[in-house]
């Protein structure tokens, strides 16, 4: 059953500088408690908005699922704790983490219940191809320092490959500065997600692109279809990244494709990439340098059999639908103990032995 709650989707809602964006997230709260509470829902499963269900905002009768996305440094948990009023009901809150580097991260802040890793439909992506021997090197992802597209370009020039970066730049004043610092080190920008996958995207656009004389070439956001072509066609996509990924979907989506992945070795990427199977991870540029040299040694059969055999949208959802059971079974044992409780005097031996 598909519950609307507000008109649009609320992703749309924040890329806008929308004025009553506030209250139209209440109102979303407000719209899924009236659902949550009709007595047929076992599980409300929550991504963030957190601090809502601390302060009573949103306080459902059924045990919440939440799934950490952002690293334990962004995370407000701490703030959260030392507002919330403890003389409160504590909420039925399991957290699950993405992956077990962001387990570890948030081993302080929140009691990290299941480890389940991201899952794409894997079905529909295209099979591997062998890459063009005039083929490229590819990196997607938001343009920001702590992505690493300098680190990429910087590798490019020093093995003489050619470079596709592709990626948004946020409104954020320090990601507009470091797209600024990149500038002159393309040599060509040019904006193709306005074309059509559909019409032999590979003839029309990526071919072009390939063969023209620009080393470093900036092709701005691509939408779903668009990237997984441009995965397709890559000798591999590169992860430079300079922080701890809390998880790294781009690597997952890339391996799917066949594309090998030059990674690293920071965060989640180690769990997700097997190194010397389906690409590199390294410690340092200078290995990912050495490590382009040896992309030959990558077969990218084994790149597609790793992302569909766990990396899956299938297992994703097994996974979570399992722990689903696992929480309502835990809840409902921890709900009885505590009507058993109530009804019998504390200090009898058989409240006491509940208790235990």
């Amino acid at each position: 059953e598909k519950h609307v709650t507000v008109r649009r989707s609320l992703g749309d809602y924040c890329r806008e500088d929308f004025q009553g964006r506030r209250e139209m997230l209440k109102n979303h709260l407000r719209q899924t408690l009236k659902r949550a509470v009709r007595g047929d829902i076992d599980i409300v499963h929550m991504h963030e908005w957190v601090h809502h269900v601390y302060d009573g905002m949103f306080n459902p009768p059924v045990p919440i699922v939440v799934t950490l996305h952002v690293p334990a440094r962004h995370s407000d948990l701490n703030e959260i704790y030392a507002r919330w009023d403890r003389r409160q009901a504590e909420p039925s809150m399991y957290f699950v983490a993405i992956s077990n580097y962001q387990k570890y991260e948030y081993a302080k802040l929140a009691n990290i219940h299941r480890v389940i890793h991201h899952g794409i439909d894997v079905k529909t992506d295209l099979p591997p191809t062998t890459a063009n021997a005039k083929g490229y090197l590819f990196a997607i992802g938001r343009i920001t320092r702590v992505k690493g597209q300098d680190k990429a370009i910087e590798l490019a020039r020093t093995t003489g490959s050619k470079l596709i970066i592709a990626g948004c730049v946020q409104n954020k004043p320090e990601d507009k500065a470091f797209f600024e610092s990149l500038r002159d080190s393309f040599d060509l920008t040019v904006a193709v997600g306005k074309y059509d996958v559909r019409k032999n995207y590979f003839r029309s656009v990526i071919k072009p692109l390939i063969e023209c004389d620009k080393q470093i070439i900036f092709i701005g956001e691509l939408n779903s279809a668009q990237k997984l072509q441009w995965y397709k066609h890559a000798k591999a996509t590169l992860l430079p990244v300079q922080w701890g990924e809390p998880f790294g979907l781009v690597a997952v989506e890339s391996m799917a494709c066949g594309s090998p992945v030059l990674a690293m070795k920071k965060g989640a990427l180690p769990e997700i990439i097997l190194h010397r199977e389906t690409g590199y991870v390294v410690d340092s540029v200078k290995d990912m340098i050495t490590a382009v040299g040896r992309l030959d040694e990558i077969d990218r059969r084994t790149c597609r059999r790793h992302a569909q055999q766990n990396f899956s949208v299938a297992r994703m959802a097994k996974d979570y639908n399992d722990f689903y059971r696992q929480v309502v079974e835990d809840y409902q044992f921890k709900t009885a103990v505590k009507k058993y409780h109530r009804s019998h005097d504390k200090s009898s031996p058989f409240a006491m032995m509940a208790l235990q």
